[in-house]
């Protein structure tokens, strides 16, 4: 058990770093630091600035479809004069070891072209016979709207480097991501993102979003250190949305997601 533990927390650091930003984003390779939707509160939070209206959302994730390791995740948008304010919740791990993260954002638009947010997180990780810690931690990111067409994202986490302390040898990783979207018609978005985890080796990623009918869209990416293929899809029902995703890794094998939404 104590093997598996420490398996899992050397996996776990990677997956710290980077939030589950919910299937529509994951099918896409993870590129939404320039995408605009409730769970850019996961990813990039200056993408919640144009809300109009209140939406909440809700995901599952089986973790390389183990029977026990898996992610649940909730979120919260409500617009306010300006911009938006978003909660978060996400919770990783099984009955031995497990992390959770809930943060809040503000975030807003200044100008028809440009967004930003600043976004704090509390962390608390639990490990069987090692114990507990909790860790603080920021983020911020902005959004451009170049042209029609093209718009240009930013996002840094945990620049003051937050850690777990002494009681559990545990860093937060510090993330940066830069991304650009590429609307080419009111049916396909293309999506590139190159993300720097410090210390560590920069992944480049690639997603595409092809809407086939106004409520049915499919969607699939590439990244490509480590390589990673994406796919899935997405159902819009009135206020209602549903997203489907599945992460394939030659290692570790295909990691479900689903997700529910609704905009009120």
């Amino acid at each position: 058990m104590k093997f598996l533990i420490g398996l899992i927390f050397l996996i776990s650091l990677k997956v710290q770093a980077q939030l589950s930003p919910g299937p529509r984003f994951t099918s896409m390779a993870l590129t939404g630091v320039s995408l605009q939707d409730i769970w850019s509160l996961q990813q990039n939070q200056a993408g919640i600035a144009n809300s109009k209206k209140a939406a909440f959302a809700i995901a599952y994730e089986k973790t390389f479809a183990d029977q026990e390791l898996s992610t649940q995740s909730a979120l919260l948008i409500y617009p306010v004069k300006a911009g938006a304010l978003g909660i978060s919740f996400q919770k990783y791990g099984f009955s031995a070891y497990n992390t959770l993260q809930t943060g809040i954002t503000y975030a807003r638009t200044f100008g028809p072209n440009f967004s930003a947010a600043l976004n704090f997180n509390y962390h608390q990780l639990r490990i069987l016979g090692y114990g507990s810690s909790s860790a603080f931690s920021a983020a911020a990111g902005i959004q451009y709207l170049l042209s029609e067409n093209i718009r240009i994202g930013a996002h840094i986490s945990n620049p003051g480097k937050g850690n777990f302390g002494k009681n559990i040898n545990a860093t937060i990783p510090v993330q940066m991501q830069l991304g650009v979207s590429y609307i080419s018609s009111s049916k396909v978005i293309i999506a590139g993102t190159i993300e720097q985890l410090l210390h560590s080796e920069m992944d480049l990623k690639m997603g595409l979003e092809y809407n086939l009918i106004n409520w049915f869209a499919i969607r699939a990416g590439v990244s490509a250190n480590p390589f990673k293929q994406y796919g899935g899809f997405g159902l819009n029902y009135r206020k209602f949305k549903l997203d489907v995703a599945a992460t394939s890794q030659p290692i570790t094998g295909y990691s479900p997601q689903l997700a529910l939404g609704y905009e009120f």
